[in-house]
């Protein structure tokens, strides 16, 4: 089909929910996709950050095409030596906790506040805090967890239990804080909400605030984890272990799936019957984590993540000393935004047309997440197209 006629093909039977470009892609290897026509970009923001290892990665594709010819799916009332072993190898990578496993980060999300209720149920407990600037998911109860008044207008009565601080504000957290408290749920770093790395000795207060009081601390790292900020999860850099975290985008390198990991004494609150995901740990899925997980280890990636961190913070604070259009930059391995004084959008536009793939969130911040496996050469390419647009925004 041409271009066209697959955009028409969506204008009569897909929902018009999602805003798209009037690109159909058709392949992709690496850190490259190509369209319909045959045009070639650079994807620097390959899957929403899904594709961490990115397009179509050989150890990916190779344990799925194996697994699908022998076991597509079951249910989990049955047992699976894929399922246990994808556990094992994120249990070992984490804090050594317990897997339940669902098929994305809101659906992981949806679990941990469920666990987080069930676990304070006893004491009535039913309060989850949350923070400004926030993006827990697009169920009701993730995006009223979600602490941004744009994902809620239309969509009242919001769930009960949810109260919100300012990212980074010990001292609200703990004016928030009741007897009706259960948990607090957070992102180590706010990656829809611009790459925002919390201040130093934030999330060891909360650790404290939560030990003190006697509530779960959750961390977000659907889009951390696994080795985004060039280790296992974003908490290791920190030295703050969670009591639950939640996990997608990448879990799977590219398949869609998602993991809630806790410690094997809370993970007894989500009981048999509480909770479930039909197609949560499926063998296709398991398979492609177990080999998402590998190939990190195999190819040394975390340090890929690193090294890529560098040379895009190395390039981007150059970037922001030649132009004043750059308020600043923050990195942190893979994960990458670049906050502009004004309107991001035509910088996504004109690296479009330059075919480079980028993204642009809260209006002014231009968020990278490169695949790990992304070259020196690549980067830099990307990076040359970028200041470029950056650099020819008209003044003021």
């Amino acid at each position: 089909m041409t271009t066209d006629e697959t955009i028409a093909l969506f204008r009569q039977y897909v929902v018009p929910n999602y805003g798209r470009f009037p690109v159909v892609l058709v392949r992709g290897e690496g850190s490259h996709v190509w369209d319909s026509d045959g045009a070639r970009y650079l994807d620097l923001f390959p899957g929403w950050g899904c594709n961490l290892l990115g397009h179509c990665p050989a150890p990916v594709v190779e344990a799925v095409q194996k697994q699908v010819a022998e076991l597509i799916h079951v249910p989990n009332t049955w047992y699976t030596e894929a399922q246990g072993l994808w556990a094992k190898a994120l249990s070992e990578r984490s804090f050594g906790g317990q897997a339940f496993f669902c098929n994305s980060g809101t659906e992981a999300n949806e679990a941990a506040i469920k666990l987080a209720r069930l676990h304070g149920s006893p004491k009535h407990r039913y309060k989850i805090i949350t923070f400004s600037g926030g993006f827990h998911g697009r169920t009701l109860g993730a995006t009223t967890a979600t602490a941004q008044p744009k994902y809620h207008e239309g969509l009242g009565p919001l769930m009960a239990g949810f109260v919100y601080a300012p990212f980074g504000d010990l001292a609200a957290v703990e004016r928030l804080v009741d007897d009706e408290t259960a948990a607090i749920l957070i992102e180590p770093i706010q990656g829809e909400g611009g790459v925002n790395l919390p201040p130093d000795g934030f999330l060891a207060g909360l650790r404290r605030i939560a030990d003190e009081r006697g509530l779960l601390l959750m961390f977000d790292e659907v889009q951390t984890g696994c080795g985004r900020t060039g280790e296992w999860f974003a908490y290791q850099h920190f030295g703050v272990v969670p009591d639950v975290m939640t996990l997608a985008k990448a879990v799977c390198g590219g398949v869609a799936g998602g993991a809630l990991l806790t410690t094997p004494e809370i993970a007894l609150s989500l009981r048999p019957g509480m909770h479930a995901a039909t197609f949560g740990g499926n063998p296709l899925a398991a398979r492609a984590g177990i080999a998402t997980l590998e190939m990190i280890d195999d190819q040394n990636l975390l340090a890929r993540g690193k090294a890529i961190g560098e040379l895009f913070k190395q390039r981007l604070t150059e970037l922001s000393r030649q132009c004043d259009a750059v308020r600043e930059v923050r990195v942190l391995g893979a994960m990458i935004g670049l906050e502009l004084m004004r309107d991001g959008a035509p910088v996504v536009k004109g690296c479009l047309e330059r075919r480079l793939l980028v993204n642009c969130t809260h209006n002014t911040v231009i968020r990278l997440l490169p695949a790990l496996t992304l070259t020196d050469a690549e980067a830099h390419e990307g990076c040359d197209i970028l200041a470029e647009v950056v650099k020819s925004l008209p003044a003021g």
